[in-house]
C-alpha cells in the first residue's frame, strides 16, 4: 500500500534546517535532507517539500501569508496529497495559522510547526515537531478542524493558540481551552474539535489596517493619526472586557464617522469583549457609536479577519452590520 503523500512547504526560521558539521546549521529544503534530518519521517509519508520563501518569521506580512495560503490551496487541489506540513518560525506562527484557518477551505489537514531550539542546539526540538506534524497531516482524525499548531506533541486550534514565553520549547498554549489533542507514538488522539469555521478569500490583500494598544491615559492622539494616514480599518486593544480610557472614545467616534471599522479587543489572554459596564470608556458606550467588539480573539488575529474582510471589496464603504456579524462567532 502506498505511503500517503505530504507537501512540505518552508518558510524559513530554524526548524527546515539540518546541522552540517562543516558548515553549521543550513537550510534542509530538499526532500532527502529533511528525510535524513528527521529519522521515521520517510515510513509516515511520501515527502514533498517546495520551498515557499525564506524568512524570518518577524519578516512575514499579510501579503506573504495570501501567497502562501495560494499554495496551499494549490496543494490541496492535487489529489495524491493527503495534506499540508508548513515549517515556520515561532514568532508569528499563531498569525499565519489563523490566516491559513480564514483562507483555506475543505477538510485536508493543514499542520503548521516550528522550533524553539535550532540543530545546532542541545535537545532540539526541530526534527520530533516535523514527525508529528506529517503524523497529523496524514490522520484521519485531524480532517475538517482546519489548520492547526503542532509542537510539542500537542495539536492546537489556529483561532485560539499563542505563543506565551519567549523562550520555553512549550510555548504554544491555548489558555483556557487547552490543546485539541496530541500526537502519541501509536496514533493522532483528537478529544475535541472547533464547532464552526468561517471562510473568507478575496482576489487579493487590499486594505490596511492598523493596531493600537491601549494604556492608562491613552488619549485620541494616535488614533487620529492612524485615520489621518489612510488605514481601512482600525484594532484596539483595550482592557479586561475590552474598556477603554475615555479620552479615547472622541477619536474613534470621529474615525467611525468616516466610514472606518474599528474592532474591539482585549488585552487578556482569554476571555470575550461584551458590554457590561456602561460608564464612559466602557462597552456599552462604545458600541453605542459603533465600535465592533471581536470576542475572544487577539488584536493580532482580528487584523487579520478585518484585513480580509475589507479587502473582498476594495474602495467600498464598509458595511458595519456585517462585519459585526463576523467577528459574533
Amino acid at each position: 500500500m502506498p505511503k500517503p503523500k505530504v507537501v512540505f512547504l518552508t518558510t524559513g526560521g530554524t526548524i527546515a534546517m539540518k546541522f552540517d558539521p562543516v558548515k553549521g546549521t543550513v537550510p534542509a529544503v530538499s526532500g532527502e535532507d529533511l528525510v535524513a534530518a528527521v529519522p521515521g519521517l520517510d515510513d509516515v509519508c511520501e515527502v514533498d517539500v517546495r520551498e515557499f520563501a525564506n524568512v524570518p518569521s518577524p519578516h512575514m506580512t499579510p501579503e506573504l501569508m495570501f501567497r502562501l495560503s495560494g499554495m496551499v490551496r494549490d496543494a490541496m487541489k492535487e489529489p495524491s496529497v493527503a495534506g499540508v506540513v508548513i515549517t515556520h518560525g515561532t514568532d508569528t506562527l499563531e498569525e499565519t495559522a489563523y490566516f491559513l484557518d480564514l483562507t483555506v477551505s475543505g477538510d485536508k489537514p493543514v499542520c503548521l510547526t516550528a522550533a524553539m531550539r535550532s540543530a545546532a542546539e542541545i535537545s532540539s526540538d526541530g526534527p520530533k515537531n516535523i514527525l508529528c506534524a506529517a503524523k497529523a497531516a496524514v490522520a484521519d482524525s485531524t480532517r475538517g478542524i482546519g489548520a492547526v499548531v503542532v509542537l510539542n506533541e500537542q495539536i492546537h486550534a489556529a483561532r485560539i493558540v499563542m505563543k506565551t514565553h519567549s523562550a520555553n520549547p512549550d510555548t504554544f498554549q491555548s489558555p483556557w481551552w487547552g490543546p485539541l489533542g496530541y500526537v502519541d507514538a501509536d496514533r493522532v488522539v483528537v478529544r475535541s474539535k472547533p464547532t464552526k469555521r468561517q471562510h473568507v478569500c478575496p482576489e487579493k490583500i487590499a486594505a490596511r489596517v492598523d493596531i493600537i494598544k491601549l494604556m492608562t491615559g491613552s488619549d485620541s492622539e494616535y488614533v487620529d493619526f492612524a485615520v489621518s494616514r489612510g488605514v481601512d480599518g482600525l484594532v484596539i486593544e483595550g482592557f479586561g472586557r475590552g474598556n477603554i480610557p475615555p479620552d479615547v472614545v472622541p477619536g474613534l467616534e470621529r474615525a467611525i464617522k468616516k466610514g472606518i471599522p474599528v474592532i474591539l479587543t482585549t488585552r487578556t489572554s482569554a476571555g470575550r469583549v461584551l458590554d457590561i459596564y456602561g460608564y464612559p470608556g466602557g462597552v456599552i458606550r462604545t458600541k453605542e457609536i459603533g465600535v465592533i467588539p471581536a470576542g475572544e480573539l487577539t488584536a493580532a488575529k482580528a487584523r487579520l479577519k478585518l484585513i480580509l474582510l475589507l479587502s473582498r471589496n476594495p474602495g467600498a464603504r464598509a458595511d458595519f452590520k456585517e462585519i459585526a456579524a463576523w467577528f459574533d462567532d
